[in-house]
């Protein structure tokens, strides 16, 4: 690591430059060697909960907010997968990376920057997102679940999606003393996120004070409400506006942020 006489504050602006994208094509290279392995968990998740819920409990649920089950669930899934590729990438993998293989070290040793490093990333962290989620989305529109051509709309959404994902991820990787600390992040932000954000039931069926707080506070909420309204085509036009603004603001704020906290743990 190296020293140095000033001290980031948490909201300074990145000086980021085309070198992030060295990181980027980094960490992408090193994902080409193995896809096999990163591929096939990526196509087989969503098939076994089509399967498993969509077509096994759906048989047991007539329709939810005037469609199947199975259809509702299915934009879920697409949503899901935008936050666990960017949020895991940038957690347990970035930590690795950092900690463990001491590729952070090797990577600042060049003219590239810890900020860059970081940019770096939280845009592969995003990039993860976006592959993961259009795998999903293959399986989704295979089952025939798709009912508009918005559907391709989706993938920009889980770049954007996955960014916010990724910096808020690298926050925590930023304050974790050692690998097991991301047990916390995943079990009381990434599991109610999983469970409470419209995924595999309405938020109309919940109480008012839990709408408001899914809308307030969990990100995945957002994802999913867009998600499901492009494959879907019947988008709540308040709640498309809330989404865009509330994951855009959300973004820039985690993406400073996380840059900037890294820094400050990078930099001695």
């Amino acid at each position: 690591m190296t020293k140095t006489s000033g001290s980031p504050t948490k909201f300074t602006l990145p000086k980021l430059t085309y070198r992030v994208w060295k990181v980027w094509r980094r960490n992408f290279d090193v994902f080409m060697k193995t896809i096999k392995v990163n591929f096939l968990p990526s196509l087989l998740e969503p098939i076994l909960y089509l399967v498993a819920l969509g077509f096994g409990l759906g048989a047991l649920v007539t329709t939810v907010d005037g469609v199947s089950y199975v259809r509702f669930i299915a934009p879920a899934l697409v949503a899901i997968s935008v936050m666990n590729g960017s949020f895991f990438e940038c957690t347990f993998a970035s930590f690795v990376r950092m900690y463990y293989q001491k590729t952070f070290d090797a990577i600042i040793a060049t003219p590239v920057s810890v900020e860059e490093v970081i940019g770096g990333e939280l845009l592969w962290g995003a990039t993860r997102a976006t592959i993961n989620s259009t795998i999903v989305l293959g399986v989704v529109a295979a089952f025939g679940l798709v009912s508009s051509p918005l559907f391709l709309m989706v993938v920009p959404l889980a770049f954007l999606g996955g960014l916010m994902f990724a910096s808020i991820a690298m926050c925590f990787t930023a304050i974790a003393p050692n690998i097991d600390f991301f047990n916390y992040p995943s079990f009381l932000l990434v599991t109610p996120m999983f469970l409470l954000s419209g995924t595999f039931f309405s938020l109309s069926q919940m109480p008012q004070a839990v709408q408001v707080a899914a809308l307030a506070f969990l990100p995945l909420t957002h994802v999913v409400n867009i998600t499901r309204g492009l494959v879907l085509c019947s988008m709540d036009v308040n709640l498309l506006l809330l989404g865009v603004v509330w994951i855009s603001m959300a973004t820039v704020v985690f993406f400073i942020l996380s840059i900037n906290l890294m820094k400050k743990r990078l930099i001695r």
